[in-house]
C-alpha cells in the first residue's frame, strides 16, 4: 500500500503540471483580461501599469514559471474581479459543489444497485422493460434540460420545491436529483449486464446447486463479482459530476465552484480559473486512490501493488 500511495504521488505531479500547463495555455487563446478590466474609458498609460500589476507584461513562459513557483508555496494569486486570494475563493465554495456530487452519486448508487438486480434476475420481464425503458431515456436526456424541466414541474407548476439557491433538504433535492437522473440510468444497465454475465458463470450454478437460497447465490455470489467494474464506472461519473455540475449549479443558482468558475471564465479571471482546475484535479485523484483501495474491500483476491 505505501508503494502505491507513494507511486500515485509522483502520477498526481504530473497530472497537475499537464492541468496547469492546459489551462494555462487555454487562457492566452481565451482574450485580454486587462482590456476587460479597463473597459473603454482607460487609457493606455493606465493599461501599461495594470498589465505590469498582474504580471501580464511578461512573456508567456516566464508568466507559467512564475505560476508555477508561486504554486508550490500554495500562492496561486489575486483573484482581478473579487481582490482576495484565487484560492480561498474556491475552497470556500467547495463543501455546497461536494455536497450536490456525493448527494447526486449516492441517490444514484442506492437506486441503481437493487433496480439492476431486478432487472437481470427477471430478464425479459415487465419490470426489466421498465428499467430497459426508464434508462434509455434517462441516459438521452442532459442534466441541465432535466433541471429546468424539474423547475417548470415541481417547482413553478406544482410549488413543491424551492427553485434555487441552497439552504435545507428542500433546496438540494431538485439539483442533485437533475445530476443523479443520468447516472442512475447508466448504473442500472451497468449492474443488469454485469449481473447477466455472472449468473451464467459455473461457480453460480454450483452454489445453486449446493442448495443455497437464491438471495444468497445473487448478492452473495453473484453481485459482489459484479461491484468492481460498477465502482470503477462509479469513480469516474463522480469525478465527471465535477464538471457536470457546472452548468446545473447556474440553472439552479447554486453557490458552488461550477457557478464561480463560469463568471471567472467570462471574466477571464486567471488566478480564480487556474485554482479551480488544481483542486479539481487534486479531488480527481483522490476519488481514484479510494477507488483503487477499495478493490481489495470488495474482492480479497485483487491487491494494490
Amino acid at each position: 500500500m505505501r508503494k502505491f500511495l507513494f507511486k500515485r504521488f509522483f502520477q498526481s505531479i504530473g497530472v497537475f503540471l499537464a492541468v496547469s500547463l492546459v489551462v494555462f495555455a487555454m487562457l492566452q487563446f481565451a482574450g485580454d483580461p486587462v482590456e476587460l478590466l479597463m473597459g473603454e474609458e482607460g487609457s493606455q498609460e493606465d493599461e501599461i501599469r495594470l498589465r505590469e500589476a498582474l504580471g501580464l507584461d511578461k512573456p508567456y513562459v516566464v508568466q507559467y514559471v512564475l505560476f508555477l513557483k508561486n504554486a508550490l508555496r500554495g500562492d496561486l494569486g489575486i483573484s482581478y474581479h473579487h481582490g482576495v486570494p484565487a484560492m480561498s475563493l474556491v475552497i470556500e465554495r467547495i463543501p455546497a459543489t461536494m455536497e450536490l456530487v456525493l448527494t447526486a452519486i449516492l441517490i444514484s448508487i442506492i437506486l441503481a444497485i437493487p433496480m439492476g438486480v431486478v432487472a437481470a434476475t427477471h430478464r425479459g420481464g415487465l419490470l426489466d422493460r421498465i428499467f430497459l425503458s426508464g434508462s434509455l431515456r434517462g441516459i438521452s436526456a442532459p442534466p441541465f434540460w432535466i433541471g429546468i424541466v424539474f423547475i417548470l414541474v415541481f417547482g413553478v407548476v406544482l410549488g413543491w420545491l424551492p427553485t434555487s439557491g441552497r439552504g435545507g433538504l428542500a433546496h438540494l433535492i431538485l439539483p442533485a436529483g437533475s445530476l443523479a437522473l443520468y447516472r442512475l440510468a447508466l448504473f442500472i444497465r451497468l449492474v443488469r449486464s454485469g449481473m447477466l454475465d455472472v449468473l451464467g458463470q459455473e461457480y453460480v450454478t454450483s452454489a445453486r446447486a449446493k442448495g443455497l437460497a437464491e438471495s444468497v447465490v445473487v448478492f452473495k455470489h453473484a453481485l459482489k463479482n459484479t461491484l468492481i467494474p460498477f465502482i470503477t464506472i462509479a469513480g469516474l461519473q463522480m469525478g465527471s459530476l465535477l464538471a457536470g455540475a457546472i452548468v446545473t449549479e447556474r440553472v439552479f443558482a447554486w453557490p458552488g465552484m461550477g457557478r464561480l468558475i463560469l463568471d471567472s471564465i467570462q471574466k477571464l479571471d486567471y488566478p480564480v480559473v487556474m485554482s479551480w482546475a488544481l483542486v479539481t484535479s487534486a479531488i480527481f485523484i483522490l476519488i481514484n486512490m479510494l477507488v483503487d483501495i477499495s478493490y481489495s474491500f470488495v474482492d480479497p483476491r485483487v491487491r494494490t501493488n
